[in-house]
C-alpha cells in the first residue's frame, strides 16, 4: 500500500503521469512571513493565480503536467508559510536541509512537531483523491469549460471548505469535546435521540468499513477520549469510524492545531484535483447537466381555472 511509505510528492507523480515527484520547496531563504490563516493562505493564492495563468485547453499534456507542478509547489509553500505566521518565529529558514525535505517533513517542521512527519505523511498519500465526490466533481466542471488550473482547484477547495466535506474532520473535535462534557455514551445517545447523525461514523461507500480510516488508525494510539467514543458508537450504532474521525484522532494526537485537518486534507486533495483536471480535458466539451422538473403539475398557459384549482381571486 502506497500509504506505508510513499510521499505526496511520489503520489503526484503517479497521478500525473509524470516521470519524477514533485518536490515543493520554492521559499527564499529568510522571507519576511505576513500573517494570515492556512484557509485565507489557500484562497488566496489560488484566487490570484486563477485570473493570471493560462487555460488549460488547447495545452499540450506536458506542459499542463507542469503547470499542476507549480500550483502544488505554491499551495505547499503558502501554506507552510501561512503556518510559520502563526509561530513566534516570524521569519522562515529555508536551510539546505529544509529545501530538500518532502512536504510532510516541511509540515511537521511548521507546526513545531517533527515526530508527526510520519503521521502527516501517511494522511496526506490516503487523502490525494476519493473517487468523483463533491468537490472532485466541481473541479471536473470547471476544468471541462477550459478555466486555469489554478480556477479548478480553487473550486474544489471551495466545495471542500463546507461542513459535511473537508470540514467535517473539525466537526469531529467539536463532537468529542461535547463527549468530554457529557461522557461519550450520553452524548451519541443525545444525537440518537434528535435523530442528528452520528459525526464521522459509517459510510455510504464503504458498509464494511472506511479503509482509509483503518489504515491511519492502526498507525497511531488513540487518545483516551477517541477511543472510549469509537467502541461506545460502535457498541450503540454498528457503524465504524471513518476517515474523518481517523483524521481528527490523527491530528489531536500529534498535538497538531485545529486546523491542520484541514491544511492536510487540502493539500492531498489539491493533487487528485489537478490529476482530474488534467484527464477532463482529454474529453473536449462541457460537462452541462441536465435538470428534470419533479414538482407539481403545472397547468398549460391559458387554461382556466377548475374548481379543483381556484382561482387565486377566490381564496
Amino acid at each position: 500500500m502506497l500509504s506505508e511509505g510513499a510521499s505526496l510528492e511520489t503520489v503526484a507523480a503517479l497521478l500525473w503521469q509524470g516521470d519524477e515527484p514533485v518536490r515543493t520547496t520554492k521559499a527564499a531563504a529568510n522571507a519576511p512571513v505576513r500573517k494570515i490563516s492556512t484557509q485565507a493562505a489557500i484562497f488566496d493564492l489560488l484566487a490570484t493565480r486563477a485570473v493570471s495563468d493560462a487555460p488549460i485547453l488547447g495545452r499540450a499534456p506536458g506542459l499542463l503536467k507542469q503547470d499542476a507542478a507549480r500550483v502544488f509547489i505554491a499551495l505547499a509553500d503558502s501554506v507552510v508559510r501561512a503556518i510559520h505566521s502563526g509561530s513566534r518565529n516570524k521569519r522562515m529558514s529555508t536551510t539546505r536541509a529544509s529545501r530538500t525535505r518532502w512536504l510532510h517533513h516541511r509540515l511537521a517542521e511548521a507546526w513545531h512537531r517533527p515526530a508527526a512527519a510520519d503521521s502527516i505523511r501517511r494522511a496526506l498519500v490516503l487523502l490525494a483523491d476519493h473517487e468523483l465526490n463533491a468537490s472532485t466533481f466541481a473541479v471536473r466542471i470547471a476544468a471541462s469549460t477550459g478555466a486555469s488550473l489554478p480556477a479548478c482547484v480553487l473550486a474544489g477547495f471551495s466545495t471542500l471548505s463546507g461542513p459535511l466535506h473537508g470540514a467535517a474532520s473539525i466537526a469531529v473535535r467539536r463532537f468529542v469535546e461535547e463527549a468530554d462534557r457529557l461522557g461519550a455514551v450520553e452524548s451519541i445517545r443525545d444525537h440518537m435521540v434528535d435523530s442528528r447523525s452520528l459525526p464521522a461514523f459509517g459510510h455510504p461507500l464503504y458498509p464494511q468499513g472506511d479503509v482509509r480510516a483503518r489504515a491511519l488508525l492502526d498507525s497511531v494510539k488513540l487518545p483516551k477520549r477517541y477511543a472510549q467514543i469509537r467502541i461506545a458508537a460502535e457498541e450503540m450504532t454498528g457503524e465504524l469510524p471513518n476517515v474523518d474521525f481517523a483524521l481528527a484522532a490523527v491530528t489531536t494526537a500529534a498535538r497538531l492545531p485545529e486546523d491542520a485537518s484541514m491544511v492536510i486534507f487540502a493539500l492531498a486533495r489539491s493533487v487528485g484535483w489537478m490529476a482530474h483536471a488534467l484527464e477532463q480535458t482529454q474529453a473536449g466539451k462541457l460537462i452541462r447537466p441536465r435538470a428534470r422538473y419533479s414538482g407539481p403539475a403545472l397547468q398549460p398557459p391559458g387554461r382556466a381555472a377548475t374548481a379543483s384549482t381556484p382561482c387565486s381571486a377566490c381564496r
